[in-house]
């Protein structure tokens, strides 16, 4: 099924909704795609919408390509991989989405108790555990952080190399439990994600008392619908309708748990977007410092 979906989308087709997500499972997104989407094609007959697909992508810039030549309509994604493909596709938002009860969060840095490092500035010359570059809580947000304080920021090979003096030195550990972990036992000196995690991680985890919060981001959204840039006005504005009423639908409920664990979705007001912006700009600077 995932790979005629691959291939479904060679070809635009006005009568097709086309649903895209970067993904390196694509099996497992697929299935955490579908039903939102055969909820919503129904909904859309009345624009000419008779059919729905999903395309996956490996990578951004494969998304961006899919976007720009009319493959994709509609992609659902994180806050750092969509604020990439609006850059670099023009893409619009269209709504912003709300995951288990949370519409944005911030990324928190934390080291252990014992530690000595009390302010981001003390970060220079420590090491750094963060997630991997596509996240948005445990790598963009803490990065954003950590150069406008300016702590310049240097991969490290391994978590046992030390950075230069000026700055943090940082690992990527994959997952939010291997940063805990490797903070809690002293292979890194501290660790970011977001502070809903830390929050699930205190909760669940005794050992969790052992770690102590230094720093926090500027918010960011927890996910986000972004379409083409040249979809049809029409489509546009009868698929913001049907994702909004979906969440006071009772129908709705199961495929809106399967897409992320999303509860609703929510309008782009002035105020958010103006907040967008910002952190567009930030990542921008970001990624070019580190790059």
């Amino acid at each position: 099924m995932v790979l005629m979906a691959w291939a479904s989308a060679a070809t635009a087709d006005p009568g097709v909704l086309v649903l895209g997500r970067i993904s390196d499972d694509p099996q497992r997104h697929y299935d955490q795609l579908k039903p939102l989407l055969d909820y919503v094609v129904p909904r859309m007959a009345d624009v000419g919408i008779r059919e729905g697909r999903i395309l996956m992508a490996r990578d951004t810039s494969r998304m961006t390509s899919y976007l720009r030549h009319g493959r994709v309509d509609w992609v659902t994604e994180t806050a750092a991989t969509g604020l990439t493909l609006i850059n670099r596709a023009s893409a619009p938002v269209l709504l912003l989405t709300e995951r288990n009860g949370v519409s944005h969060y911030r990324s928190v840095i934390f080291v252990r108790n014992d530690s000595p490092i009390r302010t981001i500035g003390d970060l220079r010359g420590h090491r750094l555990a963060l997630q991997n570059p596509g996240s948005t809580s445990a790598y963009l947000l803490p990065a954003i952080t950590l150069l406008d304080a300016g702590v310049p920021m240097e991969i490290l090979p391994s978590p046992t190399d030390r950075p230069r003096s000026g700055g943090v030195g940082y690992v990527f550990g994959n997952t939010e439990a291997n940063i805990a972990t490797w903070v809690m036992k002293g292979v890194v000196d501290a660790g970011a994600f977001s502070d809903v995690d830390f929050a699930e991680l205190q909760e669940r985890d005794p050992r969790a008392a052992s770690l102590r919060v230094v720093g926090r981001s500027m918010s960011a959204p927890r996910a986000m619908e972004i379409v083409r840039a040249d979809l049809d006005p029409r489509v546009r504005d009868r698929l913001r309708t049907v994702l909004l009423q979906a969440s006071v639908d009772p129908e709705a409920a199961p495929a809106l748990r399967r897409f992320f664990g999303t509860t609703r979705f929510v309008e782009l007001t002035p105020e958010n977007a103006a907040a967008l912006d910002v952190l567009s700009e930030a990542a921008r600077r970001t990624r070019e410092a580190i790059e």
